[in-house]
């Protein structure tokens, strides 16, 4: 007779591992296999993001190229040195939190308000006026393009040891950390892991801004 648990074994012994393929990343618009480092579009009509091979992201590149529906992300991280954001100023944006990013929502053609969180990025109501007072005090801010570039700000520490960090960055960039910080925030302030993640990040941006 057969002794079963003898068979068990060698089947344990003589059957191959599976491994698992891993998952490959492709173009969402052509299905073109894609590095994992690669560039994004955003979908206008649906306000998602898509992941793009070189061919396509050049395609919508161009000014108007995409008509109302696809917009390439652009690269250009720019620094504001010189800016200026008192707590007041702070406070009348309404952002609970440290971190938002602004955008010009081309759809409802109004600026848009954002902040990361536990639940992701939760809007915020922006009065314009304040809007308007930044804008008019930083010339630059009216460069930024419509969708696919934020406006990105890191309030001053309330200790005192931070100084607020002000930039124009990839609509892509903000997104990437809204992600990091949904997985790691705890708390009302998001906790030691998110906060490192925060100066990390803000290190890497300070790094790469003009």
């Amino acid at each position: 007779m057969t002794d079963p648990i003898a068979v068990l074994q060698r089947i344990r012994v003589t059957t191959p591992v599976r491994q698992t393929a891993p998952v490959e990343e492709v173009c969402e618009l052509c299905s073109e296999p894609i590095a994992s480092e690669h560039r994004h579009l955003v979908d206008l009509r649906s306000r998602t993001l898509l992941c793009a091979c070189r061919g396509c992201f050049l395609l919508f590149e161009s000014e108007g190229a995409g008509g109302d529906h696809f917009r390439s992300v652009p690269e250009r991280y720019l620094a504001f040195a010189d800016f200026e954001l008192s707590p007041a100023q702070w406070d009348s944006l309404q952002i609970p939190v440290s971190v938002a990013f602004f955008f010009l929502n081309s759809e409802l053609q109004r600026i848009a308000a954002f902040y990361p969180g536990p639940a992701g990025a939760t809007e915020s109501e922006l009065p314009l006026d304040t809007w308007t007072d930044l804008v008019a005090g930083n010339p630059k801010l009216s460069t930024m393009q419509p969708d696919v570039e934020a406006f990105l700000v890191r309030a001053a520490s309330d200790r005192g040891d931070r100084e607020a960090e002000c930039y124009i960055v990839p609509i892509d960039a903000c997104y990437e950390l809204v992600g990091h910080l949904r997985l790691l925030w705890r708390g009302f302030d998001g906790g030691s892991e998110a906060n490192h993640k925060l100066d990390q990040f803000f290190g890497d941006i300070r790094a790469r801004a003009q």
